[in-house]
């Protein structure tokens, strides 16, 4: 995804060494350590953020509130309380969603098409995500839908995860529906060992398919980091955040 950016920026006539320096800093999955490194960033001074996550586009902003933040991939700052609208921003965060939390339905609808005999279904969430209510709202909607029975277990760290798959084990659930969460798609191989040691098809967002779950699906990931490096673009070259549409997807991936 990174590399995208940068070659999209190259694009654009941005020479990474040359023009512009560009500071990494990553939480691997521990959303704890994004303040922290939000303010290590905003000590610095940098033109502009770029945050991959909705958590990190939440901390971004509380750390450096005067400087522009591009958001790559996340649910909507206008859900988050960023963005007055997806039209006109109004303040400082601007970028892309993936509209990770409005696909959470579609996740059962695949699923179900794939494995027409599963009747109960284990949805395994993070209620520490920032998209937690909209996506359990959204998937308690489609479970009334489809009219299967489901089991709900919820990990927001390691030990807690241990139980929840457990107990979903024990509730003698048929699939696994993974709803989109940082710290989830940290511990995605401990997830997938255990779903595949269970026989259970499973589903979630990006990268979950190419790395053994039997489908994903979410928006284009790397179209998400070029259109990223669009907004870098404009804004280092004095366009205000409050002024840049937020974009949603129009491309999506299923793998299978």
């Amino acid at each position: 995804n990174l590399a995208e950016f940068k070659k999209e920026l190259a694009t654009l006539g941005w020479q990474e060494g040359a023009n512009y320096v560009l500071e990494e800093l990553y939480a691997a999955g521990q959303v704890n350590r994004l303040p922290a490194l939000a303010e290590e960033l905003a000590a610095k001074k940098p033109a502009l953020i770029v945050a991959a996550a909705t958590a990190a586009t939440i901390a971004a902003p509380k750390a450096a509130p005067r400087i522009p933040i591009v958001q790559a991939t996340g649910n909507s700052p206008v859900y988050t309380g960023l963005a007055a609208s997806l039209a006109r921003p109004g303040g400082m965060v601007t970028g892309l969603t993936n509209i990770s939390s409005e696909l959470s339905a579609k996740y059962l609808e695949l699923l179900l098409a794939a494995a027409p005999k599963v009747k109960r279904v284990g949805m395994l969430a993070d209620v520490k995500a920032p998209g937690y209510p909209i996506n359990i709202k959204n998937t308690r909607a489609a479970i009334e839908r489809f009219r299967i029975e489901a089991r709900f277990a919820e990990a927001s760290s390691a030990e807690e995860l241990d139980r929840a798959l457990l107990q979903l084990a024990k509730e003698g659930v048929q699939a696994l529906v993974v709803l989109p969460s940082a710290f989830l798609n940290a511990e995605r191989q401990r997830i997938l060992q255990f779903a595949l040691s269970q026989r259970w098809p499973s589903i979630s967002s990006g990268g979950w398919g190419a790395a053994g779950a039997l489908l994903s699906y979410s928006a284009e990931t790397l179209v998400s980091f070029r259109r990223a490096a669009h907004y870098v673009d404009r804004i280092l070259k004095g366009a205000k955040p409050a002024d840049l549409p937020i974009e949603q997807p129009t491309t999506f991936e299923l793998v299978v």
